[in-house]
Formats: structure tokens, sequence, C-alpha cells
């Protein structure tokens, strides 16, 4: 089967930038569908918003070391790296996006679930290896864990959860000054499905908490807060949370673990939400496979879903696809770096004859800042009505960084203004989506929307 929708714009990607551009335009009134092959980064990464963990702690010295304020530093970094991300936003904007953020998920579908912190001070989480790691917006359930503020502290662990060593993350704990041991603890649940979901799963539920809770306050009465990996709950994780406290008489905390991660599920869920309830369309399992031209702008783009075809056009698009991680952009047979989603123009990839890769695999690699080549308000240098976000940006190395939520945030936040704009210029609400059962209603538009719409 084949037909064609119409949308004002069609996100691609529906990781966490898609999902914030595509929450805001339709705030703004626009019609808007995200359309991605799959989930983006949110199942994988811990779930934490992390802007700038990681800097060179002078202008002049090219080694990273860690930030305690990104929002002193914002400007300073970003004045060194003029192509970087933080540049083209600028640190008043991710600032603003951080907020907005933060208000959403406090409105999101998990009661009293919500994230703190700021641009003002990192916070110090353990990781599953007992490294610490600075965010700067965190989940509630991670809130404990604040290192400057652990006292006596057990790590606990099941067996059945073979991802998750906390004998590992103790020892190294207190390598850092900090009073750490660990335990074990065996958590009822279906060996065959032994994952951090599994037992998020089982702690929903009211009779499954009581009897963990059970089993661990006898162990835990010496401690002053309580590390669990990354597993208090799907549904309401805010009750799990209470619910355990009170039940142990202690300070509870999630440790990121390996994926799936339940804490970016979490954070998917609460963008999802938002982008339903402000009257987007979200279509997963939809990988692009063509694409059509109308001068130097993009008229629609072809899918492929479960062997459906189906055509989006739209007058904009934002392409937060992802980068060489999610496949979106790949070295061809000659080596040479492609966008593999729309046939954009890159930066930053390295010029023929020079090496892509470096023997050591901390080393700074060739390819790392490769990216979409984009103007200063994000528009693809190849199409005009195409405006990129996320990890298809050139310019930074998130892993490095620490940054890569925060650029995420931002640069959607920034991609739906720049198009809101556009459209309010030319009449947003032109264009109408299919009114097909698959299309929901298109919300009414006021007249005029524009980036003043965004606020």
């Amino acid at each position: 089967m084949n037909r064609e929708l119409r949308y004002d714009v069609v996100v691609i990607g529906a990781g966490s930038a898609g999902l914030v551009a595509g929450i805001r335009l339709a705030q703004a009134g626009a019609s808007v569908c995200v359309i991605a092959k799959g989930y983006g980064s949110t199942h994988l990464a811990p779930g934490t918003i992390d802007v700038l963990g990681y800097a060179p702690g002078r202008v002049d010295s090219p080694q990273l070391g860690r930030v305690d304020s990104p929002g002193a530093v914002l400007s300073e970094f970003a004045a060194t790296r003029p192509d970087h991300p933080y540049a083209l936003l600028g640190a008043g904007l991710v600032a603003e996006a951080i907020d907005w953020f933060a208000a959403a998920a406090a409105r999101g579908p998990f009661p009293g679930y919500g994230y703190s912190g700021s641009l003002d001070r990192n916070v110090l989480l353990p990781t599953a290896a007992g490294a610490l790691k600075p965010s700067a917006l965190i989940p509630e359930t991670f809130a404990a864990g604040d290192s400057r503020q652990l006292g006596r502290v057990v790590i606990v662990g099941t067996e059945e959860l073979r991802d998750f060593h906390p004998k590992l993350c103790a020892a190294n704990l207190r390598a850092a000054g900090i009073d750490a041991r660990a335990l074990s603890v065996d958590i009822e649940c279906d060996r065959a499905d032994s994952s951090t979901l599994a037992f998020a799963r089982r702690l929903d539920d009211r009779a499954g908490r009581a009897a963990f809770a059970g089993r661990l306050a006898p162990l835990v009465r010496a401690a002053d807060q309580v590390g669990l990996p990354a597993m208090l709950g799907l549904r309401d994780p805010h009750a799990v949370l209470t619910d355990l406290e009170a039940r142990l008489g202690r300070r509870v905390f999630e440790i990121p673990s390996l994926p799936p991660s339940v804490p970016g599920m979490r954070l998917y869920e609460i963008l999802r939400d938002a982008l339903r309830r402000a009257g987007g369309r979200l279509v997963l399992g939809a990988g692009v496979i063509g694409h059509r031209n109308a001068g130097a702008r993009i008229a629609s783009i072809a899918t492929d879903t479960a062997g459906s075809h189906t055509t989006y056009a739209a007058d904009a698009f934002v392409f937060a696809a992802g980068g060489f991680h999610s496949g979106a952009l790949a070295l061809d047979s000659r080596w040479r770096a492609r966008d593999q989603v729309l046939g954009l123009p890159l930066h930053g990839a390295p010029p023929p004859g020079e090496p892509r890769f470096l023997a050591s695999y901390f080393d700074e690699q060739p390819l790392a800042r490769a990216g979409v080549a984009v103007d200063g308000d994000l528009r693809s240098t190849g199409a005009g009505n195409v405006v990129v976000a996320g990890a298809s940006l050139p310019g930074a190395v998130p892993w490095r960084e620490g940054s890569g939520e925060g650029i995420a945030l931002a640069s959607g936040y920034r991609a739906a203004q720049v198009i809101a704009a556009d459209l309010g210029a030319a009449g947003l609400g032109a264009r109408k989506a299919d009114p097909s059962p698959a299309a929901p209603p298109t919300p009414a538009k006021p007249a005029g929307v524009g980036a003043e719409n965004l606020t």
C-alpha cells in the first residue's frame, strides 16, 4: 500500500532532540509528525541530563577536567570551539531549554516524579563501576546518590543481574573516599528475564516491593543510603521510591546500569506523552528509503514500514536521526563519510587521504566531530528547509564532554524556534495533515504562529 500524508513539519528521529523539536512545534500550533526507524538513544542512556561534564581546565589547555558549574564555563567553552553546537546555541538558550524540560517532566505521566538541578552545579553520581559522573539535571530517583552528600552507603545487587557488580562499585567508591560496602539480595523474578527492566516491573507491584524490602531491611541498618541498580519502577517511580524508603527507613537511590535503561525509558515516556498532549504524531518502525527534492529544498520523504510505503510531505523537516552510532551517517566503500538518510553535506569529516581512525580507542578519533553541515540557525547547508538537531550536528564529542543530552534538548528546542518563525512568516497551518484514520486531527492553529509562541 502506498499513501501520502502531509504535515507542516516532519521530524526524522525519535530521540530527545527529535521529540523536543516535535513537542515545541506542536505546542506552537504546527501539524507535526515524528518518524523514526526505532527508539532513539533514550533507552540506552542513563536518563540524566548531562550538559557539560568535562572541559579544558584553561583556554590554552587541551586536557579535559571535570566541570563543577556548566553555566559558569559554557560561554568560554563555546568561544574556544566556534563549530561546537553550544557556540551556535548560546548559553542562554541552553539554560532556557533545560528549564523548559524540567517543567515538562514535572507535568509528565509519572505523578510526583521529576528532575532537579540546574546549570549552576553538576551533581556527581556513582556509575555502575563506582566512578563519579557529573550531571546537571537528575531524576528524583538519583538524588540521594549525590556523592557530596553520601554518608555510609550500601550498594545492593542481585546474583540474577549479571551486568551489575556491587562489590566493584563499592570498592571504587571507597577509593574515592566514600564509606561504601556491597551486598547481594535475591529479587523474586523470572530468571529467564533477569534485567533491570524485569526488576522494575516487579517493584511496580506493591507485594513485590514489600517482599524485597523485607529481605533487604535487616541488612542495611548500618547504612545511611542504599544504592540500587536503576530499577525503581516503570509505571510509578515516585511511589516505588517513597515506599521503599519508608519500609527501609533509609534514603534510596538508583545507579545507572547497562541497557535497557529504565530511567531512560521514563525520559522517553515523558517526552512522548508531551508530544501526544500537544497534538503531535509519533510513528516508529518507519525507515526513510528515499526523498524528493524541490530545488534546494526537501519536498517529501518516503518510508517503509513492514512493507507498506508512506510518503510524508512537509514544508519543513527536522533532521535528528543521529550520527554514526545510529547509522544515519556512515562510511561508503571509498571511506567517504555520507548522510545515509537525506544525502545532506557533512562537516568535520577528514579530507581524502587523511586517517579516519587512530590506534588508541581513547584518542579523539578524526571522525568524532563529523556531522551534517549547518549554518548559524542549524539549517542544513544542503537544504534550506531542513533544520538539524542532536547527535546529527557536527563539532561535539558528547561522550568525552558529557554533553549529549544538553545538546539534544537545546538543539531540538532551537530547531523548533527556527521552523516556527519560518512557518509563521509563511502562514502556519496552510498545510493540513491527511484526514485518514492513521493521522490524528490537526489541532487548531492561531494565526501567524512564530518563535514568540514558543516561550
